[in-house]
C-alpha cells in the first residue's frame, strides 16, 4: 500500500491502491460488450467527484441515488467516496411515500435519479430542501454524466478518517419506521481486508457481479472484493439464469441470494462442467435452504459457502474456506452460517441480559470493526440496540455449538427475507390498514422454494365493506417496493389472538404455509 493510502482512510484510496499495474486491462465487462479498464474507472470517478467538489457542499453531505444499475452507477458510488461525501442507495423499488422519508430523514444534498421520474422526484426533493437533482440512466445518459464530462479526469481523494461516514444504508423498523444505518470508512474497509482474506481472494480471481447495488451484498461485498483484489467483473445489469450459468466459462467466483442458485438449478445447462472452472461459490442476504444446498452439490461438485450479515454490521459470519491457512477446505456445513469472522466477537443472550452457554437459543448480539456507529438522527434508537457493554442486538435469533458454528434458528423482530431483501411486517400491515375498508392487517412471512420467504397477508373488513384480496394486493403495489408486496391475501372473519389481544402470528405462518391465496 502507498505513502497516501496509509495517511488517507478514504475508503477509495484503498480500492485505488488495489488497482492492477496495468490500468489499461479490463476492469469490467458487460453484456452488451462494453470493456471499462482500470483507467476507465479512474478518470471517471475522478471527473464526478470534480463535479460534487464543484458544487460546494457542507462536509458529510448526502448523496440519495436511485438509478438502475449500471457500471456509471458504481462510479457515482466511487467517486462519492472520494469526494468524502456520504452514499445513500435507495432501492430501485422504492415508491413515492417511501423516497419522501428518505429525502426528509437523510436530507440528501444531492439526489440522483433515472430520468423518466425526474419530474416526480425532482418535485419531493427541492420541495424538501435538496439543492441539485440530477439523472443517470442505464444506456450512459442523464444530465450527471454531461456535468462531469466538463471536469477534469484528474482529482486528489478527500482525506478522511476511519471514523468518518461513508455510506447511510436504509434498514426498514418493526414500528414502521426506516433507520438509517451509519457506516464509516473504517467499517467498510476493515470487512472487506478480512472478507478478501477470508475466502482466499486470489490472482487471477474473475467475479460474475449479478446482484443489486443497492444493498450489501451487490455494493459493498462484491465490489469491495473484486476492487480490492484487482479482479476484473462481469457485469450483469439484471439476473438471467442461463446467461449466469454461461459466464461461468470466464470466471472464477458467483455471490448470489438463494433465489439466485435456486433459479439456476432449474436450468439443464447446470451441471459440472459448467461449474468446472470455478472457484467458490457465495450465498447469502436470506436463508439457504438445505435441500439448495445439497442440489448445489450434486449437480456442480461445488459447495455454496453460506455467510451472514446485516445492513449495520455488515458480514459477520461464515463457513470456512481455508481455516487453518493450509491444506483441505474444512467441511461448509448446510444449514448453518459458519463461523465468526476474524476480528468479531458474536455471542447468544438471554432475555436477562446474560450471556448464553454453548447450544442454547438466544439472541444474537456482536461487537467489532465494521459493527456501525448507530443509526441516523436516531441517537435513543440507537442506545436501546446496543448493551452496555457494546454489543450490537441484532435482532435475531439463534446459537452457537460446540464446533464454534453459528445457525439462525428465527427472528425475533419478526422481519422475513424475501430473495433477499428484508421486509418487515409491521411496515407493510401499516400501509394496508390505510387502505379503504381495511379495519386490521396481519403479514407473516412462510417458507417459499423460491424466494426463501413469501410474505402472507390476513386482512379483516370494517363492519358492512367486502373486500377482495386481489384489489388489495393491487392497492399496496402502487405505494411500497413490489418485494414488500406479499405473494398471497386472505380476508378473514377474525386472526387469532392470546390472551393478552395480541395476535398469534406464530398459528398464521403454521396455518398458511402451504394454501393457496389470491397472489400479486
Amino acid at each position: 500500500m502507498s505513502v497516501e493510502a496509509k495517511l488517507n482512510m478514504n475508503l477509495f484510496v484503498a480500492l485505488r491502491a488495489a488497482f492492477p499495474a496495468d490500468l489499461d486491462a479490463v476492469a469490467v465487462q458487460t453484456e452488451e460488450g462494453l470493456a471499462y479498464t482500470w483507467r476507465d474507472l479512474e478518470r471517471a470517478t475522478a471527473m464526478v467527484a470534480n463535479l460534487l467538489d464543484s458544487l460546494d457542499l457542507p462536509p458529510d453531505s448526502r448523496v440519495a441515488v436511485q438509478v438502475e444499475k449500471s457500471v456509471e452507477a458504481m462510479v457515482v458510488y466511487l467517486a462519492t467516496l472520494r469526494a468524502g461525501l456520504v452514499y445513500l442507495p435507495l432501492n430501485t423499488a422504492y415508491q413515492s411515500a417511501e423516497l419522501d422519508y428518505f429525502i426528509e430523514n437523510a436530507a440528501p444534498a444531492v439526489v440522483v435519479c433515472a430520468s423518466a421520474r425526474f419530474g416526480a422526484i425532482s418535485k419531493q426533493a427541492f420541495a424538501r430542501g435538496v439543492q441539485y437533482v440530477f439523472t443517470l440512466n442505464e444506456d450512459r445518459t442523464g444530465s450527471l454524466l454531461e456535468r462531469a464530462a466538463q471536469h477534469s479526469d484528474l482529482h486528489q481523494p478527500a482525506t478522511r478518517t476511519p471514523k468518518d461516514l461513508a455510506a447511510i444504508l436504509y434498514t426498514s423498523g418493526t414500528t414502521g419506521r426506516s433507520k438509517g444505518a451509519m457506516l464509516s470508512h473504517g467499517n467498510l474497509l476493515s470487512n472487506a481486508q478480512v472478507l478478501k482474506d477470508y475466502w482466499g481472494w486470489q490472482r487471477g480471481d474473475v467475479l460474475i457481479h449479478a446482484l443489486p447495488i443497492f444493498h450489501v451484498h451487490g455494493l459493498f461485498v462484491a465490489i469491495h472484493g473484486a476492487l480490492l483484489n484487482g479482479s476484473k467483473m462481469l457485469w450483469m445489469d439484471r439476473f438471467e439464469p442461463r446467461r449466469a450459468i454461461a459466464l461461468m466459462a470466464q470466471a472464477t467466483i458467483f455471490m448470489g441470494v438463494p433465489t439466485l442458485y435456486t433459479r439456476m438449478l432449474s436450468e439443464p445447462a447446470l451441471d459440472r462442467k459448467a461449474a468446472a472452472g470455478m472457484r467458490l461459490f457465495i450465498a447469502g442476504s436470506a436463508p439457504l435452504l438445505l435441500d439448495t444446498f445439497e442440489a448445489w452439490r450434486t449437480r456442480t461438485g461445488h459447495t455454496i459457502l453460506e455467510r451472514y450479515g446485516m445492513s449495520e454490521t455488515l458480514m459477520l459470519t461464515s463457513n470456512p474456506y481455508l481455516p487453518n491457512g493450509i491444506g483441505k477446505p474444512t467441511a461448509r456445513r448446510g444449514g448453518t452460517v459458519g463461523l465468526p469472522l476474524p476480528g468479531l466477537r458474536l455471542r447468544v443472550g438471554g432475555a436477562d441480559g446474560q450471556v448464553l452457554p454453548t447450544g442454547e437459543v438466544g439472541g444474537i448480539e456482536v461487537s467489532g470493526p465494521s459493527v456501525f456507529s448507530g443509526y441516523w438522527r436516531m441517537p435513543e434508537k440507537t442506545a436501546e440496540e446496543f448493551t452496555a457493554d457494546g454489543f450490537f442486538k441484532t435482532g435475531d435469533v439463534g446459537l452457537i455449538d460446540a464446533q464454534g458454528f453459528v445457525s439462525i434458528v428465527g427472528r425475533s423482530k419478526d422481519l422475513y427475507i424475501s430473495g433477499g431483501y428484508n421486509v418487515y411486517p409491521a411496515e407493510i400491515e401499516g400501509f394496508m390498514n390505510a387502505l379503504p375498508g381495511v379495519l386490521e392487517t396481519a403479514i407473516v412471512g412462510v417458507p417459499d422454494p423460491d424466494f426463501g420467504e413469501v410474505g402472507v397477508a390476513v386482512v379483516i373488513a370494517k363492519p358492512g365493506v367486502s373486500l377482495q384480496a386481489a384489489d388489495l394486493l393491487a392497492q399496496l403495489k402502487t405505494q411500497v417496493a413490489r418485494f414488500k408486496v406479499p405473494k398471497r391475501c386472505y380476508v378473514v372473519a377474525e386472526l387469532p389472538r392470546n390472551a393478552m389481544g395480541k395476535v398469534q402470528k406464530n398459528l398464521l405462518r403454521a396455518r398458511y404455509a402451504s394454501a393457496n391465496g389470491d397472489t400479486v
